[in-house]
């Protein structure tokens, strides 16, 4: 799982840094030879985007300095953690639902993918199975039962 956000990262790296590198610069170029820059609207969006990717590529570089520390060994083998899917119970509803906690660029909640920074990736955090947790997110508070959680460790091997 964190294997796959590792390379997808890169690839985004790869194909931002070709566009720094090779397209932005012909671009200028080609704005550049159109005349005065003070009004020139390519030039300047063209120095825009430069700009724009730069910002992004240090943002992944550190995102992947920071999944360099991140080992599916170092996880908990006996509580949610990063790579957990949670079956969980709505107290309130008494609906299930279940949740993958996710790192924030994995965040998908309409697909069940909860970053663990979020107010609910952090309420189950740690979560075992049998547990209750009250968790207070911006719509309230809600109340679940722990069903069952399957660790990173559990998952390995299942396609995800």
């Amino acid at each position: 799982m964190v294997e796959k956000t590792r390379q997808a990262i890169r690839e985004e790296i790869k194909k931002l840094d070709r566009e720094f590198r090779l397209e932005l610069p012909r671009e200028i170029q080609r704005a550049r030879a159109l005349g005065d820059l003070k009004e020139n609207a390519e030039y300047h969006a063209a120095r825009e985007r430069q700009s724009f990717v730069r910002a992004r590529i240090g943002q992944l570089q550190a995102q992947l300095r920071d999944l360099a520390t991140v080992s599916t060994q170092s996880l908990p083998r006996d509580r949610a953690a990063l790579g957990s899917k949670i079956s969980l119970l709505d107290l309130d509803t008494d609906e299930e639902i279940d949740y993958e906690l996710v790192i924030s660029e994995e965040s998908d909640v309409p697909n069940g993918k909860i970053s663990l920074i979020s107010p609910l990736g952090r309420g189950l955090l740690g979560c075992r199975d049998g547990d209750e947790r009250s968790i207070s997110i911006p719509s309230g508070v809600k109340r679940f039962e722990v069903i069952k959680v399957l660790t990173a460790h559990d998952r390995q091997g299942d396609g995800d």
